[in-house]
C-alpha cells in the first residue's frame, strides 16, 4: 500500500484485486545473495491501469513474475482476486494463472505452427474452459475485439509485429481474466503500432479490465492511470495519473 498517495483521494469501495504484503525475493548464486525485491507492499484495485517504470535490473520483471506466479517469493504474501498465490503448488498455480491472468509478452510468444485463432484458443484448451465446439467462436470474438478477425487463419509468419501482438492480446483475453499483465508489450513495435496497441489496452481498462504493464516508453508511461517507479527492488514512487508526467522514466 502506498504511503504517498494524496490524502484527498476518495477511498476505494471494493477490495484490492492485488495485494502484496512485505514481499521479498532474494536470489542466491554461488553463495552470493542478491536481493531483487525488498519489503514490497502494494495494493491494486479493479480497473486500474498500472505502469511499472524503472531501470533495467531494478526489479520490475521480478515484481510481475511474483504477481503472475512465474517465480516464487522468498517471504511475504501475495493475494490476487481472493487467492493466496504464495501458497499454491505448481499444478494449482498453472490452472489458477490460466483462469485469472492474461499475460502479454514483449516477443509475442505465438506458436509458429498454429494459426491466429488456434493461438487464441490455447488458454481455453489448457484450462478446459468453454465447450470444445464453442472455443473457435469465442476465440474469434476476441480476435474481433483486437481487429484481427480477418486474419484468424493466418500463421504468425504471415502477420506483422503489431498484428502478432494483437493476437497475443486476444490470447490473453481468451479466458476473460480480471487481470492482464504485460511485460514491455510495445518494446518491439514502431511508435505508430505501439500507440495503437496501447490504445487497445486503454479500451480494455475502460471495459473494466485491470492492467499491470512494464514500459520504458516515456510517452506511453504518461497515459497510465497510476505509475509505480521501481528502484533497487523497492517501489520508490507511486503516483496517480494527474502527476504521472512528473515521474522520471528510465
Amino acid at each position: 500500500m502506498s504511503d504517498n498517495n494524496p490524502d484527498n483521494l476518495a477511498p476505494h469501495s471494493t477490495d484490492p484485486l492485488i495485494r502484496l504484503t512485505d514481499v521479498n525475493k532474494i536470489y542466491e548464486t554461488g553463495g552470493i545473495r542478491f536481493p531483487a525485491l525488498l519489503d514490497v507492499n502494494l495494493e491494486v484495485y479493479p480497473g486500474e491501469f498500472i505502469g511499472l517504470i524503472g531501470k533495467s535490473g531494478s526489479g520490475k520483471t521480478t515484481l510481475i513474475n511474483m504477481i503472475t506466479g512465474i517465480d516464487h517469493l522468498t517471504s511475504g504474501e501475495i493475494w490476487i482476486d481472493g487467492t493466496a498465490v504464495h501458497s499454491l503448488n505448481e499444478n494449482r498455480m498453472a490452472i489458477w494463472r490460466g483462469r485469472t491472468i492474461g499475460v502479454v509478452f514483449q516477443f509475442f510468444q505465438l506458436l509458429p505452427t498454429l494459426t491466429a485463432i488456434e493461438n487464441a484458443m490455447l488458454p481455453m484448451d489448457f484450462c478446459n474452459i468453454h465447450a470444445r465446439a464453442d472455443r473457435a467462436d469465442v476465440a474469434l470474438h476476441y480476435l474481433e475485439q483486437v481487429e484481427m478477425a480477418d486474419h484468424a487463419y493466418k500463421l504468425p509468419t504471415e502477420l506483422s509485429g503489431g498484428q502478432q501482438q494483437r493476437v497475443a492480446i486476444a490470447r490473453a483475453l481468451a479466458n476473460d481474466p480480471p487481470l492482464i499483465v504485460a511485460d514491455e508489450p510495445t518494446g518491439n513495435l514502431d511508435s505508430k503500432t505501439a500507440d495503437s496497441v496501447f490504445s487497445l489496452f486503454e479500451s480494455l481498462v475502460a471495459r473494466g479490465k485491470t492492467i499491470v504493464m512494464v514500459t520504458h516508453d516515456r510517452d506511453l508511461a504518461k497515459r497510465v492511470t497510476r505509475s509505480l517507479h521501481v528502484t533497487d527492488g523497492r517501489i520508490t514512487s507511486d503516483v496517480t495519473s494527474d502527476i504521472v508526467s512528473d515521474v522520471q522514466v528510465q
